[in-house]
C-alpha cells in the first residue's frame, strides 16, 4: 500500500473522528459531569475519546501489517540469481557451428529464470542484471565462449591456441552489467570450431543476478 493510500485513509478516518467529536462536544454541553468511582469529575468527551483512540491504533497497525506484507512480497519477486556448471563433460566440442551450452549442473536458481533445460536466462522484469561466464580448455585447442541476448552478441571469452607450449590446461572468465526488458533472453555458446572442457572440479560456470529494477 502506498503512503498516499496511508494518507487518504488516516485522513477520512480523523474526518469521521473530528465529526464524532464535535457530536460529543455538543451532548456534553447538554449532559450533567459524570464521576468515576473514586468521585473524581469525568468528561464525557475524554471518555468519549477513549474508543476512538483505540480504533484509530488497530486500524493504523492493520495498515503497518499489510504495508509489511506488502514490501515482503515485492522483495521476494526480485531475488533473482543462478549459477550453474557445464557438467561432468570432459572435452566438449569441436563442431561446424555455434552450439548454445546447457549448464547441467545447477547450484542455484533463484527465481527460476534460468531454464536447466535449454541453458536459457529469461529477464522477469525490467532491470540491471549482472553476467559472467567463465571457461576452461588445452592450450593446444582454440576456446571462444560468446555471451549472448536475443541472439546478439555481447561479450566473448576466448582462449588462442600454443601449439609450442605443450599440453596443459588454462581458464578464462568474463562478466558484464547490462539493462534487460522483461522477456529479454541471455545465454552462452561455444563458437564453432572450438573446445571447451569441464568436469567435476566445476571449471566452465554461468552465472548472474539482478542489480536493482526499473
Amino acid at each position: 500500500m502506498s503512503c498516499i493510500t496511508l494518507y487518504l485513509l488516516l485522513f477520512v478516518l480523523f474526518s469521521c473522528n473530528c465529526s464524532s467529536m464535535s457530536e460529543t462536544q455538543k451532548e456534553e454541553k447538554k449532559t450533567p459531569v459524570e464521576f468515576d468511582a473514586a468521585g473524581n469529575k469525568q468528561s464525557c468527551l475524554i471518555t468519549g475519546l477513549y474508543p476512538l483512540l483505540a480504533e484509530i491504533s488497530s486500524t493504523l497497525q492493520s495498515l503497518k501489517a499489510s504495508m509489511d506484507q506488502e514490501q515482503f512480497g515485492r522483495k521476494e519477486e526480485h531475488n533473482i540469481a543462478f549459477s550453474a556448471a557445464l557438467g561432468n563433460r570432459g572435452d566438449f566440442g569441436p563442431f561446424n557451428t555455434n552450439v548454445q551450452l546447457v549448464y547441467e549442473r545447477v547450484f542455484l536458481n533463484a527465481g527460476s529464470c534460468y531454464n536447466t533445460g535449454t541453458g536459457i536466462f529469461t529477464a522477469p522484469f525490467k532491470g540491471v542484471y549482472f553476467f559472467s561466464l567463465s571457461g576452461h580448455t588445452k592450450t593446444t585447442r582454440p576456446m571462444a565462449l560468446r555471451l549472448i541476448k536475443n541472439g546478439e552478441p555481447m561479450t566473448v571469452v576466448y582462449n588462442h591456441p600454443l601449439t609450442d607450449a605443450g599440453v596443459r590446461y588454462e581458464s578464462l572468465s568474463n562478466s558484464i552489467t547490462v539493462m534487460l526488458e522483461k522477456g529479454d533472453q541471455v545465454s552462452v555458446l561455444l563458437l564453432a570450431n572450438t573446445w571447451v572442457f569441464d568436469n567435476n572440479d566445476i571449471l566452465t560456470l554461468f552465472t548472474g543476478h539482478v542489480v536493482f529494477p526499473m
